[in-house]
């Protein structure tokens, strides 16, 4: 799998696939047109190491739900992860054995580097 994972209608997305650019065989899949697969999924948190990792807590919805009031563990952040695109943080950059989540400064000046941006 070589796919970033972005929303389209997110200014920091946006923000950092202008910088990066669309890496040379790598495609973009906007996750709310396309979303996440159970089989992507699968290997995101195979390279991840956690659903939790991969899960978006500033996401509305986890507060409107208060989610941020329970104990999750993997199998709910799996099931929300696949119940709504707005729990996946992002973008997530997959690819060559490596995998970039969310938008720090830090994350975004590792992805940068390792795809030669």
């Amino acid at each position: 799998m070589k796919t970033i994972f972005h929303l389209s209608t997110c200014d920091t997305c946006k923000r950092i696939l202008g910088e990066i650019g669309k890496p040379e065989g790598y495609q973009l899949q906007d996750i709310k047109t396309e979303p996440v697969t159970g089989s992507q999924l699968k290997e995101l948190h195979a390279l991840a190491g956690s659903y939790e990792s991969l899960f978006n807590k500033r996401a509305r919805l986890y507060k409107e739900r208060g989610l941020n009031k329970q104990e999750l563990g993997e199998e709910e952040y799996r099931q929300l992860l696949l119940e709504h695109y707005t729990f996946l943080k992002r973008p997530v950059i997959a690819g060559n054995d490596h995998i970039f989540i969310g938008n720090s400064k830090k994350t975004v000046a590792e992805a940068k580097e390792f795809l030669g941006s």
